[in-house]
Order: structure tokens, then sequence, then C-alpha cells
């Protein structure tokens, strides 16, 4: 029996079962017409203004139709007539009274939209109003110039929230909802559906409401489980056609294997090649699991945190050809062990230490941070060794210590980010690390049971 996420109030999200498709959730019985005076609950006198608004648009948005809920939120925060909506207006009006910076309002009016987005996006039916809320406000405030007197004027607070990081994320996230409806990609920033493990960096900031968080996590989960399904039933048809070319079969046998299509950007080629490196043997006989195993094993007896970075040099050194061990970058990972906590080489390796260094490690390996997006190690990396094996390093120093896999993702929102008005076409190295990236942390912290690959000979 399928599961809902149903948002009933603020504090509480409960789920309930129904007997119908998950494609149709089950929605609130809609009145007709909006009644801005009552549309808030009995209490309302007894809280703040602010609470009032949240509570005024929760009941707006599970009580009328998307467009109705458009035109009422248009009418309150864009249109400058705020006052004719009886007691709401008055609310409102007392909170940009308090809210006239700029942050503050952000936050506010972020939430706002949280509120509404979080319920459409539970049904596909009325996920469309979520991008067309995010135009509705850009374009309200389109000819008004930034930087104005913010006090009592809220157009102007939603102009300055149109420039702000969090409208920044909020188009992201229409890019997310709207990523089925559209047939071909220009820039790199409107990938960003296919990539879950960006969303918690490039859609949430630390400022993000409750119900922002709730949206996303609830998006990312959908569409992880997407994915792997979908890379489930693309490595089944391989594995099947496979096992029908080995066995000689005539055409129509095979005719009656229904092709699935590649989930990746990747050639077909490209993909099962991807496929089979983070699945298969890829150092002395070992997969990328049993490699990490073995060595966080092994570094549990290690007895100084000197040793433990002398090991993880090697460890690292493990998944680089001969002649690029020689070169430059060889040294400069070897500096990098050198001045990590030196004063804390005779001691035990702790589990602080060993994140901490392996953080370092991977600002060192892919970007250091958003104020200094130099990312020159990591292209090096990619020219020299290629997609599959810099993202095999990756994956080496996280299935060692999960604990930093948030940090890696991190990393990625960084040069996700810094890309992300590019057209796609212009940086191949970036989407195909990326797409590379989402096959490896879907075979390897997903539930996806790719097994069946060890035991087949898939075309490359």
């Amino acid at each position: 029996m399928p599961r809902v996420s149903l948002t009933l109030s603020y504090d509480f999200v409960f789920i309930i079962s129904f007997p119908y498709p998950q494609s149709a959730p089950f929605l609130p019985r809609r009145v007709a017409t909006v009644n801005h005076n009552h549309l808030h609950t009995n209490d309302s006198d007894k809280m703040n203004d602010e609470q009032a608004i949240y509570d005024y648009l929760l009941n707006l948005v599970q009580s009328v139709e998307g467009d109705q809920v458009l035109e009422a939120v248009g009418g309150l925060f864009l249109s400058g007539q705020g006052g004719s909506q009886g007691q709401i207006s008055t609310h409102l009006e007392k909170v940009i009274r308090v809210k006239n910076n700029t942050e503050d309002f952000n936050y506010f009016f972020n939430r706002c939209c949280y509120i509404l987005i979080n319920y459409w996006q539970l049904s596909p039916p009325t996920q469309r109003f979520i991008p067309q809320l995010v135009n509705m406000v850009e374009k309200a405030v389109a000819n008004i110039s930034p930087g104005g007197n913010t006090k009592g004027n809220i157009r102007q607070l939603v102009k300055n929230f149109t420039l702000s990081e969090q409208f920044v994320r909020l188009k992201r996230l229409a890019t997310v909802v709207t990523a089925k409806f559209e047939t071909k990609s220009s820039s790199v920033g409107t990938l960003i559906h296919r990539y879950p493990y960006l969303y918690d960096y490039c859609l949430m900031g630390d400022d993000s409401s409750r119900e922002h968080r709730q949206t996303i996590h609830r998006i990312k989960a959908q569409n992880e489980r997407k994915f792997e399904i979908n890379l489930s039933q693309y490595v089944t048809y391989r594995v099947r056609m496979a096992r029908t070319n080995k066995a000689g079969l005539i055409l129509p046998d095979k005719e009656l294997i229904k092709p699935v299509k590649n989930p990746t950007l990747l050639s077909d080629q490209d993909l099962n090649s991807s496929l089979k490196h983070f699945v298969g043997a890829v150092e002395n006989g070992q997969s990328y699991q049993s490699l990490s195993k073995s060595f966080r094993n092994h570094v549990a007896y290690t007895q100084s945190f000197g040793t433990f970075k002398d090991e993880l040099y090697e460890y690292i050194r493990g998944s680089l050809q001969d002649k690029y061990k020689q070169g430059s970058f060889d040294k400069k990972l070897f500096d990098l062990f050198q001045n990590a906590y030196p004063e804390c080489n005779q001691q035990k390796p702790t589990e602080f230490l060993m994140m901490r260094t392996s953080s370092q490690l991977l600002n060192f390996l892919v970007v250091e941070g958003s104020k200094n997006p130099d990312h020159y190690v990591f292209i090096d990396l990619i020219s020299n060794i290629g997609v599959k094996k810099t993202i095999g390093v990756l994956l080496k120093i996280v299935l060692f210590c999960s604990k930093v896999k948030p940090y890696l993702e991190k990393r990625f929102s960084i040069l996700f980010n810094h890309y992300e008005s590019v057209a796609r076409e212009g940086v191949p190295w970036l989407v195909k690390t990326l797409e590379n990236m989402q096959v490896a942390f879907s075979i390897h912290f997903g539930r996806v049971d790719l097994s069946s690959l060890n035991r087949s000979n898939l075309s490359t």
C-alpha cells in the first residue's frame, strides 16, 4: 500500500497510507472562493502576526485550487494593494513594519513560499504551480530597481528577495520540478534535477525553514529512488541482452526483450564501462568496496596518527598510474599529509583526526571552497587518469570514512554553482563527472542491486 507524506501543521508531518496509486495522493476537498478574513485558525488572534500569515497560507493552499492561491498571493504580496484583503493584510502590514530589512524579510518570504511548495509537491497534478509561483514573483518586480527604500515597501522587499541566494535556490527547485516536461537542456544549471546528491547544498541553506527542508528531503528521496530503479532496469536489460548474444539466440527471441533507456547522459558504452568499473575489480583483484573495507580494518590497529597518514597516502596512490605517481601531484599529496596536524603524529588516530584529514584531502582533490573555487588538481586528475578513476579515488575516501560523504557532496555543489550558467557543451568533462558520481553513489550508497554485473560481460 503506498504511503503519502501529508503536512497537516507546522510541527508535525504525518504519514498516511491510502489504497490508491502513489501518483494520485489524497487531496483535501476544495472550496470555490477565497475568504481572506476567515482562512486562518480560530485562535489567530492569540498568535503573532507572522504566524497568522503562515497559517493563512497553509489553510489557503489546502482549501482552493492552485491558480486561486497564486492570485491571492499575488494580490497580497506583489500587487501593492494588499490592504484590500481584509484582516490578513493588517497582519502583513505589521510584519513588514518589523521585518523592514532585507535579511529578515527574505527568511519570512522564503518560508511563505515553501509553505505552498511543500503542499503542492505532494501531488504531480499540483507540482506545476511551483514554477508558476517562482515566475510570478520574479516578473511582478522585474521593473523595480534594487536597493530602494524598503521601509513599508513590500514590493521593494520582494525585489531584494529575488536577488538573494534564497531565490536562486528557489529557481533551482523549480528547475528540478519541471525537468520531466523539458526535452533539451542548455546550461549546466538546468541539469540540477539529475543529481540528488547536490540538493542539500544547491537547494538549501543554513537559514532554510522546516517547510523548505521537508520539501527538499522528500524530492531528494523520490529522485534518488527513481534513478536507482531506472538504473536497475537498464542493467537487467543489458545483462539479458548480453546473455542472449552469448547464447546465439535468433532475432525473434531477442525482440521479446523490451528495450530500456539509458538513464544517464553517458553513452551506452561509457555507462557500461562505468558500471563495470564501480562494481567490479579495480586494484589487485578487489572492488572499491572490498578495498575500503580492508583499509578500514587495517587502520583500526594503527598505533599512531603519523602512520595512519602514511597508509592513507599509499591507499590513494594505489589508484594512480605509475607515471603520474612521479609528478608534481604526488609531491603535493605527500606534503598535504605531512602538514596535516603534525603535532598529533604520535597520538593514536581518532575518528575526528581521520575525518579532518579526509576533509582536507577532498579540499585538495576537488575544490577548496566557494570563495576559492580553483580546481586545477581535479582537472589535472581527470586529464591524466580519466573520469572513472578520478571518481574512484573520491569513492575510496568516502567508503573508508562515510561521514565525509556530505563534505564531498558540498565540493561538487561548489563546482556545480561555479559552472551553473555555462553551456553544458562547453564543459563535457564536468557533465561526465557528475553523471559518473551519480552512478557511483547509487551503487555504493543506494539500494540498487547490481550484483548480476559480476556474472555478465556487458559490451563496452
